[in-house]
């Protein structure tokens, strides 16, 4: 049965973009912001961020007691394709940084491990301290403006179920089916149409795409006729919006 909704939920905008963020900065008063090497924002809705161990933010938290620190947790989405503006969404989790007590980081890597394989999580301990940021508010950022979402929300939120593969999706589309993109640009308004245009993002909702034009870029959102709930389906759905759900369109990745 068809949903009301064509496109996601602001906490699932903000869970999908902390998913797909590679560059993140821990920010607190009084000092520079901070690389973090590992984010994730648990199911719990709290954050994990690793930080180098003599970072000056580290020692802060370590020594601002039970309640933590005030931070500032900014999380950039670039696009996974070549584009002149690469930044696709910005968040910003703002809340307390708190410690975790040293005996029970290891442990806190692996449950974060379990869900986030990242390499540095081997650093723990070793050069690398994990934090943890009690989320008070979260606020996205993307070419249609800002929006907040409330914690609540964003506790039961769940990033797009296709979020892991969207990237590979939006390559292959970039990379071999530059056919398929020019059929579906087809529905662009007309003073749209004069651009280069980019598959720039995907979900079970809709197509987003980046067109590139002398006048600067623009981003335009194409929604499907129904939510996807599998990979035939976004694979249908997509081929669906060229016009022709018989083409042979993208493959499985």
């Amino acid at each position: 049965m068809p949903q009301s909704t064509l496109a996601p939920s602001t906490a699932e905008r903000v869970r999908s973009a902390c998913a797909h963020a590679e560059h993140a900065v821990l920010a607190m008063p009084g000092i520079d912001p901070t690389p973090v090497s590992v984010h994730h924002l648990r199911e719990c809705g709290d954050a994990v961020v690793a930080v180098p161990s003599t970072s000056v933010a580290a020692v802060l938290v370590a020594n601002s007691g039970g309640g933590g620190a005030p931070a500032v947790l900014e999380l950039t989405d670039h696009a996974p394709i070549v584009v002149r503006e690469p930044v696709r969404s910005l968040v910003w989790l703002r809340g307390w940084v708190r410690a975790v007590p040293l005996p029970a980081q290891r442990a806190l890597a692996g449950e974060v491990a379990a869900e986030l394989p990242h390499p540095m999580l081997l650093d723990v301990g070793h050069g690398l301290t994990l934090l943890r940021v009690v989320i008070k508010s979260a606020v996205v950022a993307d070419a249609t403006g800002a929006e907040s979402v409330d914690v609540d929300e964003l506790r039961t939120a769940a990033p797009d179920p296709f979020c892991a593969m969207e990237s590979a999706w939006l390559q292959h589309m970039e990379s071999d089916h530059a056919d398929l993109v020019a059929m579906i640009a087809r529905q662009l308004p007309a003073h749209l149409q004069r651009g280069i245009v980019h598959p720039l993002a995907i979900d079970r909702y809709g197509l987003t795409l980046r067109i590139e034009g002398i006048d600067g870029d623009h981003d335009f959102r194409l929604p499907f006729r129904t939510p996807a709930d599998d990979i035939e389906g976004l694979s249908r759905a997509v081929r669906t919006l060229a016009g022709c759900p018989f083409l042979n369109g993208l493959r499985r990745i």
